[in-house]
C-alpha cells in the first residue's frame, strides 16, 4: 500500500520532468506558475530540483509540451535578419503559404470541374470544396494581402486574388488538363510549365487565326451541304466536333517544321469523309459520286452501304515548303482494331527511313470515339506495347472525339 501510495503522489518520478519545467519558470519568473506552485517552490527552494543523470540532456520536457512561442520567433529572428517579426506574423504568413500551395495543387488535379462549358450562363456552376478558398481557412478580408508561394506560378509572392484569377484563367477555361496522376517527375512538370507559363493560352497570329476559321467553316460547311442534300443517308458526321480538322492541321505542320515526313491516320467513322476532303485532300466529286451509290474507284472496292468510311486513301501535303506523305489506313467494321495496325506501320515506315533512335520521321495520329477509347481492350492493350522496345514508335497522338 506504502508504494501504491507513492507512486500516486505528485513527487513521483515520472513528474520530476514537469515538476523541473515548472521550477525553472519560477525561478525565472515567479508571476509564471500557478499561485499554489509559486509559495510551495518558496517552501521547498530549488533542492527538489532533479538534474538528472550527467549523461542526459540538460533540457527535458514533457512529451508533447513544445514551446511553439519560442521555437517560432527563433525562426522569425533568423528568416527576418536584420529586422525583428512577431511569432504571429511569421506563424500567420507561414499558414497562408501553406494553405495557398494547397489550393493551387488542388486547381491542378479538379480544375476542371468549373471549366467555361457554358458561354451562355445558363447555369450556375456548383464550386466543389477543394476549389474553394474559404475550404483552407481564407475570409474575405485575407484577398488582398500578399503570399509568399516561392515562385509556384511564376511569382515570388502574389495576393489570394491574384492567384485565384491565375488558376482560373489557366484551368477552369474552355480546355481543361489533367496531368497531376502522370508517374515521371519530370514529364509533370514539362506539362505543368507548359501550361502555366502561357495560362493556358495560345497567342495566335492574325494569319493563324483566318487559317483556323477558314478550316472550321470549311468543315462545318461541308457537313451542313451533306445533310441538306442527303437527307436520310447514313452520314457519320463531324458534327460539333468540327475543331479536329484545324487540330490535324497544325499537328501536320508543326511536325513538318520538326522534320516529320510521314503520318500514318486511324480513325472510326464519325468525320472521316470530312478528313479525306479537307485533310487528304480527296476531291469531292469522288465522295459524292460514293453518297450516289458509285464507287469512286471501282476497282479498289464493291459493296454498299457504309463502305465509304471503311476506305483508307493518301496524299501528300505540303507546309510552309516541307512535304508531308499522308495515309488513312483502311478500316474494319471493329474500328478500334486499326489502331495496333496503324502502330505497326509506323514502326516499319520509321525502319525504312532508318529513324530507328529519335523515331521522329514518321507519326502516328489515332482517333477514337470517347466510348470506344474507354471501353474496348484492345485500346488499353495497344498503349501497354507502345513502352515494349519492339513495338515502340517515339510516341503516338491520340484524339478522343465526344
Amino acid at each position: 500500500m506504502l508504494d501504491k501510495n507513492l507512486d500516486q503522489s505528485f513527487l513521483s518520478g515520472s513528474n520530476s520532468v514537469f515538476i523541473n519545467d515548472l521550477l525553472n519558470k519560477w525561478e525565472n519568473d515567479p508571476k509564471s506558475v500557478p499561485e499554489e506552485w509559486s509559495n510551495w517552490f518558496k517552501e521547498i527552494g530549488s533542492e527538489i530540483a532533479d538534474k538528472g543523470p550527467s549523461w542526459s540532456k540538460e533540457k527535458n520536457r514533457v512529451i508533447g509540451a513544445v514551446d511553439i512561442e519560442e521555437s517560432v520567433k527563433t525562426v522569425a529572428q533568423g528568416v527576418a535578419g536584420k529586422g525583428k517579426i512577431s511569432a504571429s506574423d511569421l506563424r500567420s504568413a507561414t499558414t497562408d503559404s501553406l494553405r495557398a500551395i494547397m489550393l493551387i495543387r488542388a486547381y491542378r488535379i479538379r480544375g476542371h470541374l468549373l471549366a467555361n462549358l457554358d458561354p451562355l450562363k445558363l447555369y450556375e456552376p456548383d464550386i466543389h470544396p477543394e476549389l474553394d478558398p474559404k475550404t483552407y481557412g481564407f475570409k474575405e478580408e485575407d484577398w488582398d494581402r500578399p503570399i509568399f508561394i516561392d515562385n509556384v506560378l511564376g511569382m515570388e509572392s502574389a495576393s489570394l486574388k491574384e492567384i485565384m484569377d491565375i488558376l482560373k484563367e489557366t484551368y477552369c477555361g474552355s480546355i481543361g488538363v489533367e496531368f497531376m496522376h502522370v508517374q515521371d517527375p519530370s514529364q509533370k512538370a514539362w506539362i505543368q510549365e507548359r501550361i502555366e507559363s502561357i495560362r493556358n493560352t495560345t497567342q495566335f497570329t492574325d494569319n493563324g487565326k483566318k487559317a483556323i476559321f477558314e478550316r472550321l467553316v470549311g468543315a462545318e460547311t461541308f457537313e451542313q451541304f451533306l445533310h441538306k442534300k442527303y437527307a436520310g443517308t447514313k452520314r457519320f458526321g463531324l458534327d460539333g466536333s468540327e475543331s479536329v480538322v484545324p487540330a490535324i492541321e497544325q499537328i501536320l505542320k508543326r511536325g513538318s517544321q520538326l522534320g516529320m515526313k510521314e503520318v500514318v491516320i486511324a480513325m472510326a467513322h464519325r468525320g472521316r469523309l470530312n478528313l479525306l476532303y479537307n485533310i487528304l485532300n480527296k476531291p469531292f466529286r469522288a465522295i459524292i459520286s460514293e453518297f450516289l451509290g458509285n464507287q469512286a474507284n471501282p476497282e479498289e472496292a464493291g459493296g454498299s452501304g457504309d463502305v465509304k468510311y471503311h476506305m483508307g486513301a493518301s496524299a501528300d501535303r505540303e507546309f510552309d515548303g516541307n512535304n508531308v506523305h499522308l495515309s488513312l489506313q483502311a478500316n474494319p467494321s471493329h474500328l478500334e482494331v486499326v489502331a495496333p495496325v496503324v502502330i505497326g506501320r509506323v514502326r516499319a515506315k520509321q525502319n525504312q527511313h532508318n529513324d530507328t533512335n529519335d523515331r521522329l520521321s514518321v507519326l502516328g495520329i489515332v482517333l477514337h470515339g470517347d466510348a470506344a477509347f474507354a471501353g474496348q481492350g484492345i485500346v488499353a492493350e495497344t498503349f501497354d506495347f507502345s513502352g515494349l522496345r519492339g513495338y515502340r514508335t517515339g510516341g503516338t497522338i491520340h484524339i478522343v472525339v465526344n
